[in-house]
C-alpha cells in the first residue's frame, strides 16, 4: 500500500504542474490501481478531478479524450464504437474486470508507457497524438520513444478517418495480463502493425508495415510480413512466457489479424 503525506486538488493545470515539479516525491494520481500494489511514499499526491479532464468528444478533425477518462468510459462510448471498427472498445474489454476499468484512466495508462497496455497498442495503430502540459503536442509514437520527464498528460487526440483496425491478444486467462497483444490497421493502402506486451511497450513493426503496404495481399505475402515483424521486433521473457513463445504467438496473431482487417466493413 502506498503512503501519502499530503493530498491536493489543484484548480488549474499550471498549479498542478508547479506542485509536481516542486519536489521529487510529488506524484500525480491516476486511478491508483497500480500504486496500490506497491509501497511508494508520496510527499504530495496531486488529484486532478477538478480539472474537467474526463470526457470523450468529437471535434472537426479529431476525437479528443481527456486524460481522466476511465477505461470503462472508453468501453461504453457510443462514439468510439462507431470509429476504427470499434477497436478501442474491443481493446479495453479484456482488461481485468469492470471494477478495475471503472477506476483506471487513460492518461495515467499512456503516460506510464506500460509494456502490457492493450490501450497503447490500439492507440498506436491509429493516428494518435498526445498533449503534455509542458512538453506540448506530439505523436504517440514520438512520446513513447522519449525518456520519462516530469509532466502531466492532459489530452489524447485521435484523427478521424476511415482507418479500419482489429485488436487481438493472447492471455493465459481472460482477466490476466496479456502474454502478447497487437493491433493491425489499414487506411487505403497504408497498413500499421503494432505489437505490445513483448513484454516491452508497444512498437510499430515498421518494415513489416511497409512491406504489406507496397504489396498485393495474398497468402505468401501475409506469411512474409508475419516473419518480417518477428525478425525486426525485440521479444523478451518473463513469468508469463519466453521470448521464443512470444515470437511464435506473434506470427500466428499477425496472420489472423491481417485477414480480419480485410474483412472489416
Amino acid at each position: 500500500m502506498f503512503t501519502v503525506i499530503d493530498l491536493v486538488q489543484p484548480q488549474t493545470l499550471e498549479e498542478a504542474y508547479n506542485i509536481l515539479v516542486s519536489r521529487k516525491n510529488n506524484t500525480v494520481l491516476g486511478g491508483c490501481a497500480f500504486l496500490k500494489m506497491g509501497s511508494k511514499r508520496i510527499g504530495t499526491a496531486i488529484e486532478l478531478s477538478k480539472l474537467d479532464l474526463n470526457y470523450i468528444k468529437e471535434t472537426e478533425g479529431y476525437i479528443e479524450v481527456g486524460a481522466s477518462t476511465t477505461l470503462r468510459d472508453i468501453e461504453t462510448s457510443s462514439l468510439l464504437k462507431n470509429y476504427f471498427s470499434g477497436v478501442l472498445v474491443r481493446a479495453v474489454g479484456d482488461i481485468i474486470g469492470i471494477q478495475f476499468r471503472n477506476v483506471v484512466n487513460i492518461g495515467a495508462t499512456v503516460f506510464s508507457k506500460y509494456g502490457f497496455s492493450d490501450v497503447i497498442t490500439a492507440l498506436l495503430a491509429l493516428d494518435t497524438e498526445v498533449e503534455l502540459y509542458k512538453g506540448g503536442r506530439m505523436s504517440l509514437e514520438e512520446f513513447l520513444q522519449r525518456p520519462y520527464e516530469r509532466d502531466i498528460l492532459t489530452r489524447i487526440f485521435i484523427k478521424k478517418n476511415a482507418r479500419k483496425a482489429v485488436y487481438n491478444c493472447f492471455r493465459n486467462s481472460s482477466t490476466d495480463y496479456p502474454i502478447l497483444n497487437l493491433t493491425v490497421s489499414k487506411l487505403e493502402n497504408q497498413w500499421k502493425i503494432v505489437v505490445g506486451a513483448r513484454p516491452a511497450t508497444a512498437r510499430i513493426a515498421l518494415e513489416a508495415s511497409e512491406l504489406i503496404s507496397k504489396g498485393q495481399l495474398n497468402e505468401a505475402l501475409i506469411e512474409e510480413v508475419a516473419q518480417k515483424a518477428v525478425e525486426e521486433l525485440n521479444f523478451g521473457s518473463n513469468m508469463r512466457g519466453s521470448a521464443e513463445y512470444r515470437r511464435a504467438i506473434c506470427k500466428v496473431l499477425i496472420k489472423r489479424t491481417l485477414m480480419e482487417v480485410v474483412s472489416c466493413k
